[in-house]
């Protein structure tokens, strides 16, 4: 069964709903799914940091199996996944997953070239990775042979010989935390002063549960797949308890094949 549930003016959740979005079902179209996760305007201001998170989590809360997320995903996840790298102007992701997922360059897409030329967009986002100790392969595609140079976010307090290791390998080093760590808020204040305010992480858990204990998460949007893995794999987020949880708001949720493509915002 494939049922995608459009937004609309008339049919869009106000983030502090607490109900499904729900249309004529159908298959979207790129430009529809473009539409329908849009990033939110520009104000008075000018353009401010909205950063999002785009995860997978199966039924009873496992984020990975066997240590990666691509068994727990799908072709339409995968495909609302491109859908949100070709939005954002830079994919946030922790040392750990480019390690174990084997993180490559983000790819320019002819579908979304038009879109992202008159937004004033790079051809593809930069992908940058958070870490304290910068233990990364620099030989690695993403290092080589991005679109856009790699953006490394890493303390103060980084060993010099890996940030010169890094800059050597052509990364762009920036510094988000006084000490060894990155802070979270500073991470954003980073991206932001390289004009990258539409900012998407994809975790993996630890880093998600630093952004959400930090309070600078604005939008969640989960993939909920139909399978069941038991065992001791880790949450979407993971880290301390904050003091008091967070609520967010369903602003709208999709369905193919049983897996549910939901999108909250900060309520």
């Amino acid at each position: 069964m494939r049922r995608l549930f459009p937004v609309t003016d008339e049919t869009a959740a106000p983030a502090t709903a607490e109900r499904a979005v729900r249309g004529a079902g159908r298959e979207w179209s790129l430009d529809e799914l473009a539409a329908a996760y849009a990033y939110p305007g520009t104000g008075p201001e000018g353009p401010t940091p909205w950063l999002r998170a785009n995860m997978v989590s199966t039924l009873d809360g496992a984020a990975q199996h066997d240590g990666r997320s691509q068994p727990i995903s799908s072709a339409a996840d995968m495909r609302i996944f491109g859908t949100l790298r070709a939005l954002a102007d830079v994919v946030v992701v922790g040392a750990e997953t480019v390690r174990r997922e084997g993180y490559r360059p983000a790819r320019a897409r002819a579908d979304f070239a038009a879109m992202r030329e008159a937004a004033g967009q790079a051809p593809a986002p930069a992908i940058a990775v958070v870490t304290a100790s910068l233990d990364l392969d620099f030989s690695l595609p993403l290092f080589t042979s991005p679109l856009v140079p790699t953006l490394i976010l890493t303390g103060a307090s980084a060993a010099p010989d890996r940030v010169a290791a890094a800059e050597k390998a052509g990364a762009r080093v920036l510094v988000a935390g006084d000490g060894v760590g990155v802070h979270p808020a500073r991470a954003v204040q980073a991206l932001a002063g390289l004009g990258h305010t539409r900012l998407l992480t994809e975790g993996g858990p630890r880093l998600l549960g630093q952004l959400v204990a930090a309070g600078v998460l604005d939008e969640l949007c989960l993939t909920v797949s139909p399978m069941l893995t038991a065992g001791d794999a880790q949450r979407i987020a993971g880290g301390p308890a904050v003091t008091v949880p967070q609520r967010f708001g369903l602003v709208s949720m999709l369905e193919e094949d049983g897996f549910l493509f939901t999108r909250y915002g900060r309520a």
